[in-house]
Formats: C-alpha cells, sequence, structure tokens
C-alpha cells in the first residue's frame, strides 16, 4: 500500500495535490511520502513483534537525512555500506548499537571509523578483510564485533545485476570456506566472533530461495557451535521485492515471517534485517514533465524533462516502473516510447507503453521510484541532480534542493597554467 491516490482525476501524495507541488518546485522532482515510509516499516517490524529483532534500514537504497530521520523516528537501525553512509545514519540520529557495516570493499580508513564510533557489527566478506579489521581493531587495543557473510550459492534476485548469493557472485565468503575461516577468526586477538550474515540478492519476489538460503545458514550455525563458536547474531539481509506494476506480486511480510521464524526457532538468536527498497521503494515518485511528443516512422516518443541520470534502473536492470499522468487524459490509449533528454539511446524509461494521448506540458508520475532513484543519480550531461521534497499530510518540505549550475562546478578549478 502507498499514499499516492487518484482524486478527482488528479494524483496526490497523501493530502497534496502533485500539480501544484510541480509548479512550486520545478520538474524533475522526486516526492516521498512520509506516511508509506512509516507504514511500510511497521508493517515488516510488526511482522517479527515477537522476536529478538534489529530491523536495520539499508541505507543505500534512499539515503536522504530526512527519509533517515523518519524512520530513526521508528526505532531503524541502519545497514551502511561505507563512511559516508555511516556519516548520514549517525547524522540523522540512528543509535550506533543499531548499525551494521556491510560491503565488500571496506578500506582502513572506514573500517577504524566504524570501529571509533562504535557500531553494532561489521559484515566481513573475505579473509583479506578480516585480517585488515583484525589488525585495525588491534592497533587500537579494540576487538571488532563481527559477522562472516557467507555464500550459499542460491539463486534468486530479479535480475542478474541484483542476484548476490550465486558462488560465482563477489559477495560473501565461498560457503566451502566459511567453517575454516570462522576458526581462523577465533583465533585472533582484534575481531569478537558474533554471528553470521547472508544476503543472496534483491527483489526477490518468492520465498522458496529465502528458505533454501536460510535453511543451510541454520545447518551451518549448528555446525559452528559444534566448533566452538558462540553465534549470537543471525543477519539475514534484505532482498523481499515490491510491486513495480507489472510481473508478480512479491510474498507479505507476515509470510516471509512466518517462513523465518519455523526455519530460525531453534537457534535461539538474535535477528538482523536489512530492507531497503521494501520500506523505501513504494514511498516516492518521480514527477516529470512532457516537453515533446515526437512523431517517428515507426515510433511515437514521449519526451520528458527526467532522463537516465535521475532514474537509471530502467537503463541499468531493463526495469518496469508503472508511468501515470498526473492530471487525467481522454481517449484511447495510444503506445509511447517515454525517453529523456540525455543524449543516449538506453535513456529510455518505458518501450511501446499505453497512455491516453499525451501532449507537451503535461505531468507524469514514474511510480515507485522511492528506492535506487536519487540515490543512483548523477549530473551527466551536466543536469543538475533532482531536488527531493517530502510530504506529510497536506504539507511538504524541499529535503535536497535542486543545485544551480555554479553549484555544480564549485569543486572544480582549473591548474594555474590555463
Amino acid at each position: 500500500m502507498h499514499h499516492f491516490t487518484d482524486r478527482g482525476g488528479r494524483l496526490f501524495a497523501e493530502d497534496v495535490d502533485l500539480s501544484a507541488l510541480a509548479a512550486d518546485v520545478g520538474t524533475p522532482v522526486y516526492v516521498y511520502s512520509e506516511a508509506t515510509l512509516r507504514r511500510h516499516f511497521r508493517v515488516f517490524a510488526d511482522a517479527f513483534a515477537e522476536t529478538e529483532t534489529l530491523v536495520a534500514y539499508s541505507v543505500k537504497a534512499n539515503s536522504n537525512i530526512a527519509v533517515l530521520k523518519v524512520l530513526a523516528d521508528e526505532g531503524a537501525g541502519a545497514d551502511v555500506v561505507s563512511a559516508g553512509e555511516l556519516h548520514r545514519a549517525m547524522k540523522a540520529g540512528i543509535a550506533l548499537k543499531r548499525i551494521v557495516f556491510s560491503g565488500v570493499g571496506k578500506t582502513r580508513d572506514e573500517i577504524a571509523a566504524a570501529l571509533d564510533a562504535g557500531i553494532l557489527q561489521f559484515n566481513v566478506e573475505s579473509a583479506p578483510e578480516l585480517h585488515l579489521i583484525n589488525d585495525v581493531a588491534a592497533a587500537a587495543g579494540a576487538r571488532a564485533p563481527i559477522a562472516l557473510r557467507v555464500n550459499p550459492d542460491v539463486a534468486a534476485g530479479g535480475h542478474e545485476k541484483i542476484s548476490t548469493g550465486k558462488k560465482e557472485d563477489k559477495f560473501g565468503v565461498p560457503w566451502s570456506a566459511a567453517r575454516a575461516l570462522y576458526a581462523e577468526a577465533r583465533a585472533l586477538d582484534g575481531v569478537a566472533v558474533k554471528g553470521v550474515d547472508v544476503h543472496i540478492g534483491s527483489q526477490i519476489d518468492d520465498l522458496a530461495p529465502f528458505e533454501a538460503a536460510f535453511s543451510k545458514v541454520a545447518s551451518l550455525i549448528n555446525d559452528l557451535r559444534a566448533d566452538g563458536c558462540e553465534i549470537d547474531t543471525l543477519d539475514l539481509g534484505g532482498g523481499l521485492g515490491i510491486p513495480y506494476g507489472e510481473g508478480a506480486i512479491p510474498p507479505h511480510p507476515d509470510d516471509y515471517a512466518a517462513m523465518i521464524k519455523r526455519v530460525t526457532a531453534p537457534l535461539d538468536v538474535k535477528l538482523i534485517f536489512e530492507p531497503g527498497r521494501m520500506i523505501a521503494g513504494n514511498a516516492g515518485v518521480l514527477l516529470s514533465r512532457v516537453v515533446y511528443v515526437k512523431e517517428g516512422e515507426e515510433k511515437r516518443f514521449l519526451i520528458i524533462d527526467a532522463g537516465m541520470n535521475d532514474l537509471v534502473r530502467p537503463a541499468m536492470y531493463d526495469a518496469h516502473h508503472d508511468i501515470r499522468p498526473v492530471a487525467a487524459r481522454t481517449g484511447d490509449k495510444v503506445p509511447y516510447d517515454v525517453v529523456g533528454p540525455v543524449c543516449e539511446s538506453s535513456d529510455r524509461f518505458a518501450k511501446d507503453r499505453p497512455l491516453e494521448p499525451m501532449q507537451a506540458g503535461d505531468l507524469v508520475a514514474v511510480m515507485s521510484a522511492g528506492a535506487y532513484g536519487a540515490v543512483q543519480s548523477s549530473q551527466y550531461n551536466t543536469r543538475a541532480l533532482v531536488p527531493e521534497v517530502l510530504v506529510r499530510g497536506d504539507q511538504y518540505a524541499v529535503i535536497r534542493r535542486r543545485p544551480t549550475f555554479d553549484d555544480m562546478v564549485s569543486l572544480e578549478a582549473a591548474p594555474d597554467w590555463l
């Protein structure tokens, strides 16, 4: 469920008319519904209400400080993958002992910063990383709390580029090496083994791969405890999909939780989850204005003012997003290729998408754009980053302004010899 609704032929975010908002802020613009962010977090957290659980929101999905503050207010922790995301989580007021640090390429400086901050746990993805964390912690006279991210060789995910749990993927410790690496970790002075971590992919719409992976990890925990490891936490990652308007409907969090409780109940561990898309995805839309309707020899193009630099998912993942007129149009639907102004053929949001007849000046909403939208945007073609707006009831606030051209070049300088 989300809070973007049609009222008398006009699209609203909660109680805000998106046409009026676009006229005020300009387009393109990302718009987020606070009520949807809160509802989605609660639906997930409530599914695990009777278990010891940390819901560590995946900051990479949508890292705006205002979004993080909303979720911090709901009691969310944070899953971060860089020192920058750690800084954002801390700035938003997320408790340090509710932060886990994931990612395959943690640097010495990032490890030192997270260790100094006192985060809950490092999710370790390789033997070299384990030894670097040990060295940094030992030099500081500390012991870093760790879980090894194990790769269960389970295929899952809505696209090959967001599948992370197969043995050929870069993520995690190979399944065949996990037990030995845990033994190695136990012998180190600078780390304290706390748990096991697994994350098999993103936009997963079937419980079967989750259950296969989690069952393998449950068996591993029993083996590790037999080896003398004190395993207190089990981080099951994120990956639960959302409906983008096409394809399968993902499982409800209640069904996801029921499966996990069945698999993990005998283990007596604290569960950690890293949902991102499931919370933020359907909480946001990208508003864009039609610049031209172009009639080609074989195609009809709807050229909008948003581009692939603003929302890269269709170009990168062939991702489907519903596209809706913000004000109702009349007439039989006709197929459009919905494209942006970027000088790339891949700058296309939809191919042969049936829409009511559109004209220059009309507004469209690219739905389900709250996750992996603004965070992946760039200034390619020297296009300004899109502003972000947060809606609460009948109020809205700009939570990231659109930079000026001077802002965009302010970090650059020509050398003295030019």
